[in-house]
């Protein structure tokens, strides 16, 4: 008789759909938490930026533990991975699903399928897992929970169709034949039978989910007594191990202290073998990890003591190394140029990690556990092109660096373009919209402007509308400022990739100009009063700023330099108007994303731990007059 019988199981879902609220209830209701523990909402939100953003942005691994509920009355152990719901992470979905052997597809009851559940389910399809659909939220006052299931089941249809492959259709044809679970993540509990809408389900707890896991989820395939392979699925740190990898064991037995074989992959397609020893072992129980002293095919445990160990490697039996398949990802489509900071107030901005060694090393540290990213060299020294999934997983990489202590000059966005039959193109998103029904005109007129095809329309009944586009990706680069203004706040935009197209043309994303500085100094009061009918402002009076930096957006779209650093003439008469009270409208304090999102393209960011910035490329007005002149001669000479 087995002493544990394990299942990996992989949650996946859009943003928000309640993923991490889940699993704070499946490790609640297993005791994974001792009793006089402080409980914290979305534990295995365990970041920063994370709990900030209310976003999952690394997939996780934790272990449920349920005594005695194994076949046999052996202990079963769910090793559980929370995923990412944001495209722009998807590399971190992609590899956890090499990890499980099935897959919970979570699906909020009001909201129904959105574009990162189509991708999460077509990953986990594309891999042949079967897949379990939980509608969650059901007590949501506007659930609507028939017409949820009703999409998520067209959803399967439509994905099985579009997979050639019969293993892919058959996991789709399987998960139409499983019973759908509701369920409430934040009340903790599930059933197999549909509620009504608003309410929570008939269940006590989690226990029927469990149940459908347990049986639904197949037992890993590999062989206790077989030669040792495990694969590498991810990586971690600790102040006291060093570099930690996350394994999951598909044969054979690790034990502390064992020799193994450590197969590398090697950029070039190539490999090469060592052989390493394994100073410690460590399994997860709960949110922790525990020292053990051996663990068997099926689980997925941590392992210290490989200094150079890569995600995608293999550790393999010394007499007999064989190596897994490397972890392959989608390729990126959004890049910008990472540097150093070479504005005049460099290292006045908080910042102590300055040099091009200390970033070029960071960015290489990023390369070690960020599989979907890349790092390329430019013709500048000081400069790397960093290419990514999208938009925010460059902003919060870059944003990571900030609060690292690091001052860093940032790009704009750009899209990574393919050579296709001698033909350029580019990366499309689809993207669905769902807005109030009064700002159906003005975001259809703004997809459209950015080169936008609507495929599909449809109306909830509840004043709401949801909207489906094709359109390029670099039409949605700055598009989310934009858009959150014309709809008040109040419109929901999501995307994901949508393959390669013929490169669509031009696209006008800004149609304002910018303010920008004319002579270095302190910004003044009196200054900003009299450009006030100008446009708005980003500095308040008193800051500090030098020539090329942009001060504030011109309503108009052409650039203007301005003095804002005029002072008032004083004099000994006292002017007729000395006593009207002159109020300053405030400032627009932007955040690393409207700042990225704002860059104009001869623009970047200036960033720094207490201060962010937009500046022009060329600092002076004669080199950006001199650049201008150039490429109109160049447009010119192309002409003729």
């Amino acid at each position: 008789m087995a002493l544990t019988e394990f299942r990996n199981v992989a949650i996946v879902a859009h943003v928000d759909h309640g993923k991490t609220t889940l699993v704070d209830a499946m490790l609640r209701q297993s005791g994974a938490f001792d009793e006089r523990a402080e409980l914290v909402d979305r534990v295995m939100d365990s970041g920063d930026l994370e709990r900030e953003k209310g976003i999952t942005i690394l997939a996780k691994n934790t272990s449920v533990r349920r005594l005695g509920a194994g076949s046999g009355g052996a202990d079963l152990v769910f090793n559980i991975i929370d995923t990412p719901g944001h495209a722009d992470f998807g590399g971190e979905v992609e590899r956890g699903l090499n990890m499980v052997d099935g897959v919970v597809l979570l699906i909020d009851s009001s909201e129904g399928p959105l574009p990162q559940t189509r991708f999460v389910l077509r990953k986990a399809l594309a891999a042949s897992l079967p897949v379990i659909i939980v509608v969650n939220k059901t007590d949501r006052p506007d659930a609507r929970i028939d017409e949820v299931v009703e999409d998520a089941q067209d959803l399967l249809i439509g994905l099985a169709s579009d997979l050639e492959d019969p293993d892919a259709q058959a996991a789709a044809e399987r998960a139409l034949e499983l019973p759908v679970v509701f369920a409430s993540g934040r009340a903790g509990k599930a059933s197999t039978t549909q509620p009504a809408n608003g309410q929570e389900p008939a269940g006590e707890n989690l226990d029927e989910l469990f149940a459908l896991l347990y049986d639904v989820i197949p037992a890993p395939r590999g062989d206790a007594d077989a030669p040792l392979q495990a694969h590498v699925t991810n990586l971690d740190a600790s102040n006291f191990l060093g570099r930690i990898g996350l394994v999951r064991i598909h044969n054979g037995r690790l034990r502390k202290g064992q020799q193994v074989a450590w197969i590398h992959h090697l950029p070039g397609g190539g490999q090469e073998t060592k052989s390493v020893r394994i100073s410690e072992l460590l399994a997860t129980k709960g949110v922790e990890r525990m020292p053990t002293e051996e663990a068997v095919a099926g689980d997925i445990v941590a392992v210290a003591g490989i200094s150079e160990i890569m995600i995608g490697d293999t550790l393999a039996d010394p007499e007999n190394p064989v190596a897994l398949p490397a972890i392959t990802v989608d390729q990126p489509a959004i890049s910008m140029t990472i540097g150093v900071n070479t504005s005049p107030l460099a290292g006045r901005n908080g910042g102590t990690k300055l040099t091009a060694r200390m970033v070029k090393a960071r960015l290489d540290q990023e390369l070690v556990g960020n599989v979907s990213l890349r790092v390329l060299d430019t013709e500048r020294p000081d400069d790397w092109e960093v290419q990514g999934r999208g938009e925010m997983a460059l902003s919060i990489l870059v944003e990571t660096m900030r609060r690292e202590g690091f001052e860093l000059t940032v790009g704009k966005p750009q899209v990574v373009t393919r050579v296709i039959d001698g033909k350029v193109h580019e990366p499309m998103e689809h993207m669905t919209i769902d807005v109030p029904e009064e700002y159906l005109g003005a975001v259809t007129q703004l997809m459209a402007a950015r080169k936008g095809r609507m495929e599909q329309m449809g109306n909830h009944g509840s004043g709401w509308v949801r909207m489906e586009f094709r359109v390029p990706a670099r039409g949605l680069i700055g598009f989310r400022t934009t858009f959150m203004t014309e709809t008040r706040g109040a419109g929901i935009a999501n995307s994901e990739s949508a393959g390669y197209e013929p490169w669509v043309g031009e696209i006008r994303s800004r149609h304002t100009g910018s303010l920008v500085a004319d002579r270095a100094g302190k910004a003044t009061a009196f200054a900003l009063l009299s450009l006030a009918d100008r446009g708005d402002f980003f500095i308040e009076p008193g800051s500090e700023v030098y020539e090329g930096v942009v001060v504030g957006e011109n309503p108009r779209s052409e650039d203007m330099d301005v003095n804002i650093t005029k002072e008032k003439k004083l004099t000994n008469m006292r002017a007729a108007s000395s006593d009207t009270t002159e109020t300053l409208q405030r400032a627009r304090n932007l955040s690393l994303e409207e700042a990225m999102e704002f860059c104009a393209g001869d623009e970047c960011v200036e960033v720094g731990p207490e201060a962010i910035r937009v500046r022009k490329v060329l600092l002076t007005a004669n080199e950006r007059a001199k650049s201008r002149s150039k490429s109109k001669s160049r447009e010119q000479q192309s002409v003729n």
